[in-house]
């Protein structure tokens, strides 16, 4: 081939452009004439300018401008471009074959596919129970489903289901897309058999399922079920091998009974079964059955690998809350044998009838407190005055709610049955829970009322009773009212009488004496009777007040007691109906702010100048325990507040030489010591005794969690914030005698130590230690533990095996972990983290 260009080549360079080549054969080229040469030139330039542009060899005539595409057209359009490069590359045909937009669009671009997210931006379905292969958790709730999907079973165990009834065409799941494998054998998208997890929580409820399949009882590791709202009429009995289930939820659906190894799930603790069609409650069906074995543990198959089906000795053992409203249900036909650890029972909107023979029943349930029969059709004499007169104690010790709104139940017959009850009873209507040591029997029509409305028609009672109620400008008075103010403008009238020269006029006097049964002679307006007792002027009025006020402060003298056991009883420190007693804060004088070096004031003024009247006559002890264990109420009293009291900080207990083993209060189950500035050992005062001889009492020094401890066993809440603790306070033995449980000692469920001096938390970190091998310690009961804002350097990873709800560490001086652990993921999160740093 030659290396020579073409002509078309060389004559496309510029005229303009010199030659740089240096070869003799380029200067003949210049040997023509040189008028021809510049004539060349001439014609070539002019032409060059004159010609118009050479148009494309493919370009046709103008057309009218097409419309631009929309934003969809376009990517409509990349993505076929895409696919077509990707797939068609082979078959010759390029991008440039579509010519029009109808062209480029996939076929099936006007229908919706599977393949496509869905209004709500789920995944598909396949997508989402591949998914569930690595978190363990299936939500197809809201898909319309006939039944489960087959393909749950062939993705999660590998099995087809058989085939059921009632569904002849279940909708096929898309096949799935082919992928190559990876380096260790499985997909990418999909979990690597070590990171797979067994199902634990299907969610399919609001959808259409009529039937569930047999092989659902292969997943043996579920623990929550929810089918609620959907269509079915009867599970498999299969269902009932579900061992670990622990919520159950199969409300609003057509069923009519349940399989009976149902009531034997050794693990259930809450089951929904409302708004269905069943007629009894079996509770000890699967116990008479003839195939029941003699041991605890039953097996479906015998084969090697096939895990053991547990069933209960007992029915439902840990069952909690049973929702059985709206059914069909009679009280003939609910078996006694209930599960003794119910505490909340629903048995709304059912033809019971007789209920008398229940309530026998669930009476002697230990730890039952919620019980709601509204809207039941009872028959009205059930309840009789002595239905509870057989039993040895009294019924329903937990009970804080019972509801017979809407029934036929009087409030006559339910105050005569129920009055053997400890608790005091309640008839209020309302959203907040009762108080403790309080149960509210619900009876008539249901009418909510807020809490204020409830207090105001209290009030209105007790005012009424009084003779001192609400009253109109055009309501009588009641005669007494009218008889003690006649009686008072009497006596005022005849304190201010003047001597005999200086007598009012004989028609004042007239009216003075007449008698009292004439309304018209007695009654004058106020500025009037101020008038005669000279309270018109500001002195006057300044007179009166502090003659009162002197006349108050003798007669508060004369019924002072020599104790303060009266003050402390003062309905303004202690609330009967909470059973909490609070003191008022107590704080040393404050500093002078002059530069004299005495002070003229006298410091008990300074230090009470912002104190109530009747809070002079108070101890100053932060904790006046003698004086407190001298009250009436001492053995019903449950919460202590003593915030901020810390003018003298110290325990002042009663006289004697051992602390009893049962302590004082027994019921107290709440101290609140927050801001006394107590530190890690307390100054104890024993209270003195009239045969002691010494003036002063005698004091001792002990250790603060340790002397708490011995005085409240029953204590459940201690608030220890802003105070001066420090890591001494929290030795290993100080907290285990107080934290964990004994004989003698409920342990705490609460623990506030905010604001305090801790650095370190090896206490709890050999607290902590208990746990490892065990699961549960019996003597735990800490659900809370507040260490904010202390100088924590470190966070023990033992802590994460505290059983907590609630970890509060914010505002200490540590880095790790970061604040967006417990911020993001809770207290769980945290203590999770810390269990994974345990070496």
């Amino acid at each position: 081939m030659s290396r020579i260009p073409p002509p078309s080549t060389r004559t496309s360079r510029s005229p303009l452009k010199p030659s740089t080549s240096s070869t003799p054969s380029k200067p003949t080229r210049t040997l023509t004439p040189a008028t021809p040469s510049a004539r060349t030139r001439t014609t070539s330039t002019l032409a060059r300018a004159t010609t118009p542009t050479r148009k494309p060899r493919n370009e046709e005539p103008t057309s009218p401008a097409k419309p631009a595409l929309s934003t969809k057209e376009r990517i409509a359009l990349m993505r076929a471009e895409a696919k077509k490069a990707q797939g068609g590359a082979s078959s010759g045909g390029g991008l440039g074959d579509m010519s029009t937009l109808d062209e480029a669009l996939p076929a099936n671009s006007q229908q919706a596919t599977e393949e496509e997210a869905d209004l709500l931006g789920r995944m598909p379905l396949r997508e989402t129970i591949e998914k569930a292969r690595s978190t363990g958790t299936l939500n197809i709730a809201t898909r319309s489903l006939p039944c489960l999907p087959s393909g749950l079973f062939d993705i999660h165990l590998g099995i087809t289901p058989d085939p059921l009834k009632s569904v002849e065409n279940e909708p096929k799941l898309p096949a799935a897309e082919e992928e190559a494998p990876t380096r260790r054998g499985a997909k990418r998208n999909a979990p690597a058999w070590f990171e797979a997890q067994d199902l634990t929580v299907i969610k399919a409820w609001n959808n259409d399922i009529t039937e569930i399949q047999h092989e659902i009882s292969l997943f043996g590791s579920l623990k929550t079920v929810d089918l609620h709202n959907n269509k079915l009429s009867a599970l498999p009995t299969t269902f009932a091998d579900l061992s670990f289930l622990t919520h159950l939820d199969l409300s609003q659906n057509r069923l009519i009974s349940l399989p009976e190894n149902l009531w034997s799930l050794p693990e259930l603790t809450v089951l929904n079964i409302a708004n269905n069609q069943l007629t009894s409650l079996p509770f000890t069906a699967p116990f008479h059955s003839s195939s029941k074995r003699a041991g605890p543990n039953s097996y479906a198959s015998t084969a090697f690998f096939t895990p053991a089906v547990v069933r209960a000795t007992a029915p439902l053992p840990k069952l909690i809350n049973l929702d059985a409203s709206r059914n069909q249900l009679k009280s003939s036909e609910i078996d006694l044998d209930i599960p003794s650890a119910l505490v909340k029972f629903d048995l709304s909107d059912n033809p019971l009838g007789e209920i008398d023979a229940l309530l026998q029943k669930l009476g002697s349930l230990p730890r039952l407190k919620e019980l709601r029969f509204e809207k039941a059709e009872i028959t009205p004499g059930s309840i009789s005055a002595d239905l509870f007169s057989s039993f040895d104690s009294p019924p329903f010790k937990a009970l804080r709610i019972l509801d017979f709104s809407g029934t036929a139940v009087s409030l006559a017959s339910v105050q005569a049955a129920f009055k053997c009850l400890t608790q005091e009873l309640d008839h209020s209507f309302t959203l907040d829970e009762p108080a403790l040591g309080t149960t509210r029997i619900l009876v008539g029509k249901r009418v909510i009322k807020e809490q204020w409305e409830i207090e105001l028609e209290r009030r209105t009672q007790q005012r009424a009773q009084k003779g001192s109620g609400f009253r109109g400008d055009w309501d009588p008075e009641p005669p007494a009212a009218v008889a003690k103010k006649a009686a008072a403008i009497a006596s005022a009238s005849e304190l201010k009488e003047e001597p005999a020269h200086t007598s009012p006029p004989p028609t004042t006097r007239a009216k003075a004496h007449k008698p009292l049964g004439s309304r018209k002679e007695v009654e004058k307006e106020a500025w009037e009777i101020e008038a005669e007792q000279g309270l018109l002027t500001e002195g006057g009025k300044r007179r009166a007040r502090a003659n009162d006020a002197a006349r108050g402060a003798d007669e508060q003298s004369r019924e002072a007691s020599p104790t303060n056991a009266s003050s402390i009883s003062n309905p303004q420190y202690y609330n009967a109906q909470t059973q909490t007693l609070t003191l008022p804060a107590s704080a040393p004088a404050p500093k002078a702010n002059h530069n004299r070096s005495f002070s003229l004031a006298s410091p008990f003024a300074l230090a009470s100048s912002s104190a109530a009247p009747g809070d002079l006559t108070l101890p100053a002890q932060t904790l006046p325990l003698s004086v407190i264990v001298a009250q009436p109420f001492a053995d019903s009293l449950r919460a202590l507040i003593l915030t901020n009291r810390r003018l003298d900080r110290t325990f002042a207990i009663p006289a004697l030489d051992v602390i009893p083993a049962s302590g004082f209060l027994h019921h107290l189950e709440e101290l609140d010591l927050e801001g006394c500035n107590l530190e890690d050992t307390v100054a104890v005062q024993r209270a003195q005794t009239a045969d002691d001889g010494n003036t002063t009492p005698p004091r001792a020094t002990e250790p603060l969690l340790s002397i708490l401890a011995k005085l409240f066993p029953s204590l459940k809440s201690l608030n220890l914030s802003y105070n001066r603790l420090s890591n001494a306070a929290l030795s290993f033995e100080a907290l285990s005698g107080i934290v964990l449980g004994a004989p003698n000692r409920s342990g705490l469920r609460a623990l506030k130590l905010r604001g305090n001096r801790l650095s370190e938390l090896d206490g709890f970190q050999k607290v902590a230690e208990l746990f490892k091998g065990n699961r549960e310690v019996a003597e735990w009961r800490m659900e809370e533990l507040d260490l904010r804002d202390n100088e924590i350097g470190r966070l023990p990873a033992e802590l994460g095996l505290l059983p907590l709800d609630v970890f509060l560490v914010e505002g200490n001086v540590f880095r790790v972990p970061q604040r967006r652990v417990w911020e993001r993921e809770g207290t769980k999160g945290l203590l999770s983290w810390l269990r994974g740093r345990i070496e």
